[in-house]
């Protein structure tokens, strides 16, 4: 698995599933990256890893609207 140093994640899925995805993260008015960053903390926090930061905020850099 290639990891990078950009801080960009990239994965490809199934055409129709990001379809639904960005379907129901619109109507909970959620971006994809607020969708991820909150999961993926979630995950991080069950695994119970304490030496990750716990403020999503530092990890949203310079977002693009």
């Amino acid at each position: 698995m290639a990891i990078g140093t950009s801080g960009r994640l990239v994965i490809e899925v199934d055409p129709d599933f990001k379809k639904d995805l960005y379907t129901i993260l619109d109507t909970d008015g959620l971006t994809l990256k607020e969708w991820f960053l909150r999961a993926a903390r979630e995950y991080i926090n069950k695994r119970g890893d304490q030496n990750i930061p716990h403020d999503d905020t530092e990890h949203l850099g310079n977002q693009k609207k």
